[in-house]
Formats: structure tokens, sequence, C-alpha cells
């Protein structure tokens, strides 16, 4: 007899990886809830008691209905956030925070569920400076980094380890004129550093003079290593341009992704990483919400049947 329990996926409407990995469910006859919790609540509607046997009750959507106490597996993606437009500032500013702590919390504590990942873990992974020293703490190499909201300590770190990148510590979406746009990686030499640094956190790091870059999916316990091949300081400005290969990653490299992941609770992981020009592989960060299907059809590899065999285990 199959399992009943459906996977609980919440995302945003308009998401192509949460898209494939619902159609492989479907085609395993898993159930699958789908939901954004930024339609809460107007196309969304949380029931939840507290009770001796942990949360019960259960979430409503216009066409789905998913009970608490049963959800097999949630995977989270990329929901929007929580708007109230119809509210005056203060009262939608509490608004929001009703519902970040109320059906986020709810979320948070389904019982029994296997969540990939955890939506608290990714918040905990997602802060770069935890980040880089997890990785290290993991053995894996960390090019030369600061973060800093001095100028004086960011001049000295560019000469002392020239050439230097600049990159965001998080990127929010800018608008200009009207079109989406992120604060890019970009090369930055000391004379171009001014007192303007004090006005926020900074991360500086030193560059790795590369070869190539890698894209590392780990999957519960499956690991897909591609090599993308660019040209590019950041391979993501130009997609046009990266060329695929998947690829074996180094000794004890697997096993460092791994103690990664534990330190933060995840059991899912889009990592990258810079090949060095003595072959080496230098850790640059880890996305606990990435991207990963694009790479399935460049490369041919089991991407889609191995988040699928994850979200669908039923111990």
């Amino acid at each position: 007899m199959s399992d009943p329990r459906p996977v609980l996926v919440v995302t945003s409407l308009h998401d192509p990886t949460a898209d494939v990995v619902i159609s492989e469910l479907h085609d395993r006859d898993i159930p699958v809830v789908r939901l954004d919790s930024g339609d809460f609540p107007a196309s969304l509607s949380v029931e939840a008691k507290i009770t001796e046997n942990g949360m019960r009750g259960r979430l409503v959507t216009p066409s789905r209905s998913a009970d608490l106490a049963n959800i097999r597996s949630l995977y989270y993606r990329r929901p929007t956030g929580f708007v109230f437009p119809n509210l005056p500032e203060q009262d939608a500013r509490f608004a929001v925070t009703q519902a970040r702590y109320g059906l986020g919390g709810v979320l948070a504590s389904l019982p029994g569920c296997l969540y990939v990942n955890h939506p608290h873990r990714i918040g905990d992974a997602e802060f770069k400076p935890s980040g880089l020293s997890a990785a290290v703490a993991a053995g894996f190499l960390v090019p030369p980094t600061l973060i800093t909201s001095n100028a004086d300590a960011a001049r000295d770190f560019v000469k002392r380890h020239n050439p230097v990148i600049y990159k965001p510590l998080h990127n929010p979406v800018y608008r200009v004129d009207g079109v989406s746009s992120v604060v890019k990686i970009a090369e930055v030499t000391a004379d171009e550093i001014n007192e303007n640094v004090a006005g926020t956190a900074h991360l500086f790091q030193q560059r790795i003079r590369k070869t190539a870059d890698v894209r590392v999916t780990v999957i519960g316990s499956r690991t897909f290593c591609v090599r993308i091949d660019s040209g590019l300081l950041d391979w993501r400005t130009d997609y046009s341009r990266l060329s695929y290969t998947p690829v074996e990653p180094p000794p004890r490299i697997e096993q460092a992704l791994h103690h990664y992941l534990n330190h933060f609770g995840l059991i899912f992981g889009a990592f990258d990483f810079c090949i060095g020009d003595e072959g080496r592989w230098w850790f640059l960060e880890c996305n606990p919400s990435g991207q990963w299907y694009w790479l399935e059809p460049e490369t041919g590899l089991p991407m889609r049947a191995a988040m699928a065999d994850l979200l669908g285990r039923t111990t």
C-alpha cells in the first residue's frame, strides 16, 4: 500500500525547479500539496492546535488541504514574503510579524516531517560569516577574507592580499529603471576604498587565480559535482558563456561537504568552489536554497530523481 502522506512544497508560483520536482513526484504517485506562504491570509489559511501529541490542524488553499500531523516531507524553496497592502503601515508591519511567527512557526514545527531544508536552518546558513567559519572548520580551503566597516582596515587588506574582490554579504534585489538588478562581485583596488565603507558592513576576499569553477549539489546522501568553464570572474553573470562537465571531487571534499551541512542541520546544499592554478578547490559559499535543476539537462546527472527519492522516502 502506498504512503498517503503528501509532500508539502512551499515556494512561489513561478519556480521551475519546484515544477520539475513536483512532476517527478506525481509520476511516482506521491501526493503533493504546493503553497506559497506569501499567499497568507488571502488564499491560504492555517488552523493549528498545540496538543499532547504535537501539532494538529491543517493548511488550506483554494485547491488543496494538508493535515499538519501527516506531512511526509517539506520542500522549502523560495516563497514570497508576507504583504498586507490594504493596511496602514504600522498595522501592516504588525500583521507581517504575526504571520511570520504564526504561520512560519507552524511550518517549522511539523511532527515527523523531513525538512529539505528546515526554514530556521536555512536562515542560519545564509549568514556568510557563519558559512565561511563553518567551511574552515569542515576542512575546506577558504580565501583570506575580511568583513569590516573600517576603511583603513579594508585598504590594508587589499594591499596585503591583492588582487581582492568585493562581495555583498547578502544580495537583495534592486530596481534600476524598473528592472531587477543585484550588486555584482567586482575586483577592488586600495585607492577605490573611501570613508563610505563606514556606512555598513562589507566583505572583501582575496581573488584566487582560477582555472574553472565547480558547483557541487548535495541532495541527501547524493553528491553531484559539475565543473563550470567560463573565463568570467562570476559565472552567474552570463550563462551563455558556460560549459559544463561532471567531475569527481578531490579526496576529503565529500566528507567536508557533509561536515558543513551537519553543522547547520541541512540535508541539501548548493556549494560553489573555484579551482586554483594548482588544482586545489577553494570554498566560496554554500546556498541552502540554491538552484540546481538547470544542470541536469546540461550534464544528464539524475538530480531530479535524487530529490524525489529524498522527499518521497517513507522513513
